[in-house]
């Protein structure tokens, strides 16, 4: 059976599902374009991405340039003259001169159901807005950021207690599969091509330090959302007096009667006396239990030993992380 000769671009972990699932299917990958090798950690040592290392493994040709447009790149790819290049999560728009250069087009898999939640990180965004679904979608690709015309797309139940990174799991083996099925019906002649409702788009920017920060005016619900869209990255902050934290995990509770009292919003209402409770806060509407929290610079640790570690009281109040 005729199989498409294919160039696989990308770079993290939801991108390397989709490239192992490709080297289990049965196209070719030709060779994989993926970024630089980056310094990372604490000792900053240089490490190569997922996909470079699944690569490597296999044998495949590896292109790690700074800017994919480079002329230099775009004269390498031709040479390649590959059927489809396949682009998950590489973080640069892809040029005119490289979209034009494969025969079937480039394909993307994005996770979240287009023409919602366009952008760099439309997991963490779907979580803390509350959505109860969310989904994958592969398209082909235009000069645009997620505008191009869908192909396929699958629907995916956003679990109440689930965490942006539980979510990006389900996703990177939902778009794998996907990604195959998408490739089938191209070679096939039989894939679709659905033009996006631009009227109906949103946007998922980048996450930035400023959306990082907890405001504890936000209801009970909406707090929560918030953590659990930035677990397990970037992590979601706060402070308390001069200790900045990380809080990975809040359970939320409801009002108890004192709905017209005007809040002190992340005033500590109640310490944990088990490793099974948490630290009580009120917010705009609400309260919740910070059940796991991280002081800058210390482990995750959970909200008793917290306490029984740092300087905490009722009466305390958690703050706004000032940016800048």
């Amino acid at each position: 059976m005729i199989e498409l000769r294919v160039v696989f671009v990308g770079t993290p972990d939801f991108a390397d599902a989709s490239l192992k699932a490709l080297l289990e299917s049965k196209h070719e990958v030709m060779a994989v374009v993926t970024q630089p090798d980056r310094p990372v950690g604490r000792g900053m040592q240089v490490c190569c991405g997922p996909v470079k290392r699944t690569s490597q493994e296999c044998c495949i040709p590896v292109l790690q340039p700074e800017r994919i447009a480079d002329k230099k790149v775009v004269s390498q790819l031709r040479e390649l003259a590959p059927d489809a290049i396949v682009v998950v999560a590489y973080g640069q728009k892809i040029p005119r001169s490289i979209l034009d250069i494969p025969k079937y087009g480039c394909i993307n898999v994005h996770g979240s159901l287009l023409p919602e939640y366009r952008g760099a990180a439309p997991i963490n965004r779907a979580i803390m807005d509350g959505q109860d679904y969310t989904g994958v979608t592969t398209m082909y690709m235009d000069e645009g950021w997620d505008t191009g015309d869908m192909i396929l797309s699958k629907r995916v139940r956003i679990g109440s207690d689930m965490t942006a990174g539980e979510l990006h799991d389900v996703l990177a083996q939902e778009g794998a599969r996907l990604l195959v099925e998408t490739l089938d019906l191209i070679e096939a002649g039989t894939a679709p091509r659905i033009p996006q409702d631009h009227s109906q788009a949103t946007y998922a920017p980048k996450l930035t330090n400023e959306d990082c920060c907890i405001d504890w005016s936000m209801s009970a619900e909406s707090l929560r959302n918030h953590v659990r869209g930035l677990n397990p990255y970037p992590g979601a902050t706060t402070v308390l007096g001069d200790t900045r934290l990380k809080v990975w995990e809040v359970a939320e509770e409801p009002l108890a009667g004192d709905e017209g009292v005007p809040p002190i919003c992340g005033l500590v209402l109640e310490l944990p006396r088990t490793e099974r409770d948490g630290i009580k806060v009120r917010c705009g509407r609400g309260h919740v239990r910070i059940m796991r929290l991280q002081p800058e610079n210390r482990r995750p640790m959970s909200a008793r030993d917290f306490t029984l570690g740092y300087k905490i009281a009722v009466g305390d109040v958690f703050g706004l992380v000032k940016q800048g």
